[in-house]
């Protein structure tokens, strides 16, 4: 019963070369999920695509990745002692530092390790002055807001350590931005470090799909689901692969800055509560209705009964958010 990513290799590829040769020193990031495509199956594009340095998230997706990857590996969580020994035995790999404990900890040792630098995120990273521990630096890390002025904020952060040379790790800042970034600090060599953008930037070349498992015509008053709620209408029930273990209709907090936004939200909360749920579903052209909330690895969805139903085995449409998708097979074509 899978849950499939069809990909239209050529496109996406493409995609990704077009990315790449518009954005030198580029290093792809891999973490999570990988984007929806699989952690190994980035890798190995990485791979693919001759680049000499990638990234992720945390420590447990170095292996992983390393067995399809030939080139560095950057780990993006800051390295603490109160988190782990120091046991950095692979040359093929270099950690984040953003404490001074954890410069003290590897001062004289010849783990490499980037030094992160506080920005307006506030998440990780030294104020100035910048430690003074003498450790292998492969250079600076700024992890950069999604909003306001990231060149400006870039700028303002390395002035303020001091930074006027050397590689600076840098990330969500591509294109043009990143041009005028290098032409502010031109003695700074940027190293852009991209994940969205690069797997998820050409969203028409790759699409969900669902499986149709199973199709029921039932009448109005039917008991149907876990919670036996009754069918309002008549029509039909479908068993669509994918649930929660997919993560369908699984979804984080969104900001809501505007009148229309907070109204969408207000609206879809009010149907929430009064059982109704719009799935991600497309069938027979129009989003249709959960019977209830998704199951492990399948959901019940309703059908009106003047629509067309599809048969089993068939394919539907099915709106996901790849960075918490996990699917059942990725096809490339």
């Amino acid at each position: 019963m899978p849950l499939t990513l069809h990909v239209d290799a050529a496109a996406w590829r493409a995609h990704l070369a077009e990315v790449l040769d518009a954005n030198p020193g580029l290093v792809p990031v891999i973490k999570g999920n990988g984007y929806g495509f699989g952690v190994a199956r980035l890798a190995a594009e990485a791979r693919r695509l001759r680049v000499p340095t990638v990234a992720v998230g945390v420590p447990a997706e170095v292996s992983l990745v390393r067995q399809n990857f030939d080139g560095d590996i950057v780990v993006l969580e800051p390295w603490h002692p109160a988190l782990s020994a120091p046991r950095f035995d692979d040359p093929r790999v270099i950690r984040t530092l953003a404490h001074p404990e954890a410069v003290a900890a590897l001062a004289g040792t010849n783990h490499r390790v980037l030094v992160e630098l506080r920005t307006a995120m506030q998440r990780h990273g030294f104020l100035p002055p910048l430690p003074t521990g003498r450790v292998r630096s492969e250079g600076y890390a700024l992890h950069l807001p999604l909003e306001g002025d990231g060149v400006a904020e870039a700028e303002r952060t390395l002035r303020a350590a001091g930074v006027s040379e050397g590689p600076v790790w840098v990330s969500h800042l591509l294109g043009k931005r990143l041009a005028e970034l290098r032409r502010r600090v031109p003695g700074v060599e940027l190293r852009p470090r991209v994940g969205t953008a690069l797997w998820l930037g050409d969203r028409s070349s790759f699409r969900a799909r669902s499986t149709v498992i199973d199709v029921h015509e039932l009448p109005r008053g039917t008991k149907v689901g876990y919670r036996q709620h009754r069918m309002i209408k008549p029509g039909y029930l479908l068993v669509l692969a994918g649930g929660t273990a997919h993560g369908i209709a699984l979804e984080a907090p969104k900001p809501v800055p505007s009148l229309e936004a907070r109204a969408k939200v207000l609206a879809t909360g009010t149907l929430g509560a009064a059982g109704l749920t719009l799935s991600p579903f497309t069938i027979d052209g129009r989003q249709r209705w959960f019977a209830e909330p998704p199951h492990m690895q399948v959901s019940l969805v309703l059908l009106a009964q003047d629509a067309t139903p599809p048969a089993i085995g068939d394919e539907v449409p099915v709106e996901v958010r790849m960075t918490t998708a996990t699917f059942d097979r990725v096809e490339l074509v």
